[in-house]
């Protein structure tokens, strides 16, 4: 096929947005000009090809240079970055920035070249933690974006106000700004590059929130995105990861692993690295909600291998193995580390859990009391069925039952709404602990059998233990299935120490039972203790 052929067919494929094809043809095309090499390079990127997509942009970028064409050719300098940024190469990135900073100093202030630089210097405020800083170069971002009628520094611009502003609390605001850029993609204006890399923002954005309605509205936007075009590869990774996170929400584990080996794959073969801890994370949040704790434990500890900080969920999975000094050791550790309120909004859950492990209700009646003032001014469904959920717990664990009654069902009631089975069986058992507690146990029963009969569905093997537990033929004095096994320990001679050790629990937690069974059945003493049990046929 001729020149003149590749390059016409190339650029047709080019149009619609068949990459590969794109690709190849504008490859085979003799002596392409500017426009042409940044055409091949993107197809290039899309279809997964990244060295020659940049050997691309470095030619044509080498044109504009000698041709004294420095706008464009800081243009693609911007676009090198980013690769490269994505790509994990963050000094050869920061050198295109520094060299593109350093051709915009012949250029005037205030052109459109110099937004576009903006959006890298943004993002370095923003991993360095200056979120003012950030806040206000996006804006100045943006507003270029009007300015200019570009639809890609639009986007961008708002994408990174929203999420700054999520992380700053003022979370109204910055849902409001990402709802402005989704019309932004909607348009269909934006360059490919740019529009999945805000789409995959603004998802991951609306996931770390809990904000479970925008997020499933997005991907379902994203994954017909990605189908419209032949080929693609970036991008349909994060797609993967998105829709596998809200199988999970949803209780369907099965396809939601499918998801994440389909992610892990596009993300290999487009050399994206760092990418793959998140989806290997979201693998062993599978595995830990199935109970399957040795390819859970395996699952985090690859993923912190690339990089991706394994808690909360690790923390969870040291509680389900009877760690729980470790998993304290490891919430308290987050709740100092992480400042803004998206990111404590992830911890304080399992800290509630961690801390009511061990005994320490005003620990975790104090992050309770956090989540329910995050979740208020978040007015985001799933985060309020977590506070109130929490909540409950919370009051239960104090002896609260009544108290903690419409906190619970609450909860219930919100996860049923968001279709989220395996949170809403988890609050039917709490409240079927309460119903136990207040002496109606045919409720009690009722309640617990329905959450069994749902984690049972969903093949959550931990908390089918734990709810056949509980509906274990009921014990005298209303003692319960644990206080029994520490009640029988006690009985056959064990201290404390040596009960802590065989039940994975604290000696903090050891006691607290004694005490409990010690009021609950009127005695005073160990030796009165252990003949109660052997009088009651508990040993």
């Amino acid at each position: 096929m001729g020149i003149v052929d590749d390059l016409v067919a190339g650029r047709e494929a080019y149009e619609r947005r068949d990459w590969a094809v794109a690709r190849d043809r504008l490859s085979a095309a003799s002596d392409p000009g500017a426009d042409d090499l940044d055409a091949l390079a993107v197809a290039a990127y899309l279809a997964g090809d990244r060295d020659t997509c940049i050997d691309a942009w470095q030619r044509a970028f080498r044109m504009h240079s000698r041709s004294g064409a420095t706008r464009p050719a800081i243009r693609l300098a911007f676009w090198i970055a980013l690769v490269m940024f994505l790509s994990g190469n963050e000094s050869v990135g920061g050198g295109w920035v520094a060299r593109a900073a350093r051709m915009l100093e012949s250029e005037p202030e205030g052109t459109v070249e110099h937004a576009y630089i903006d959006v890298h210097t943004t993002f370095r405020h923003i991993m360095a933690g200056e979120l003012p800083a950030a806040l206000d170069l996006a804006t100045r971002v943006s507003e270029a974006g009007r300015r200019f009628d570009e639809d890609d520094l639009l986007a961008n611009g708002l994408m990174c106000q929203g999420r700054i502003l999520l992380y700053l609390g003022r979370v109204r605001e910055g849902l409001s700004l990402l709802d402005e850029a989704m019309v932004c993609l909607a348009g269909g204006g934006m360059s490919p590059i740019m529009a999945g890399n805000v789409f995959c923002a603004m998802i991951e954005a609306c996931q770390e929130l809990g904000d479970f309605r925008r997020m499933t509205e997005w991907t379902s936007a994203l994954t017909r995105w990605c189908e419209d075009q032949p080929a693609l590869v970036p991008f349909t990774g994060q797609c993967a990861v998105h829709r596998a996170q809200i199988m999970r929400f949803q209780g369907a584990y099965e396809p939601a692993l499918t998801e994440l080996r389909l992610a892990l794959d596009r993300y290999r073969a487009n050399s994206m690295d760092p990418a793959c801890g998140l989806a290997i994370y979201e693998r062993g949040e599978v595995l830990r909600l199935r109970g399957d704790h040795e390819a859970a434990a395996a699952a985090y500890d690859e993923a912190a291998a690339y990089g991706h900080d394994p808690q909360p969920g690790l923390a969870l999975l040291w509680l389900a193995s009877g760690r729980i000094s470790a998993a304290v050791g490891a919430v308290r550790r987050l709740l100092g580390e992480f400042v803004d309120p998206v990111h404590r909004s992830r911890v304080l859950p399992a800290a509630v859990e961690a801390f009511l492990a061990d005994s320490d209700q005003g620990g975790a009646s104090a992050a309770a009391d956090e989540l329910d003032s995050i979740a208020e001014s978040f007015e985001c469904t799933s985060l309020t069925a977590v506070a109130a959920c929490t909540r409950g717990a919370v009051s239960l664990a104090a002896g609260e039952a009544a108290g903690a009654l419409p906190s619970l069902r609450r909860g219930w009631q919100l996860w049923q709404q968001l279709g989220a089975r395996y949170d809403a069986a988890r609050a039917r058992t709490l409240i079927g602990l309460a119903f136990r507690a207040l002496g109606d146990e045919d409720s009690a029963t009722a309640e617990l059998r329905v959450a069994r009969r749902t984690f049972a569905d969903l093949e959550s093997a931990d908390d089918v233990r734990r709810v056949d537990t509980l509906l274990s033929p009921s014990f005298p004095d209303r003692l319960t299935a644990r206080e029994v096994e520490v009640l029988s320990l006690v009985a056959a001679g064990h201290t404390n120490p040596q009960i802590a050790t065989t039940l994975f629990l604290s000696e903090k937690t050891v006691a607290r039972h004694l005490s409990n069974i010690f009021v609950k059945i009127e005695v005073s003493s160990r030796t009165a203790a252990a003949a109660y049990a052997i009088e009651h046929r508990l040993v």
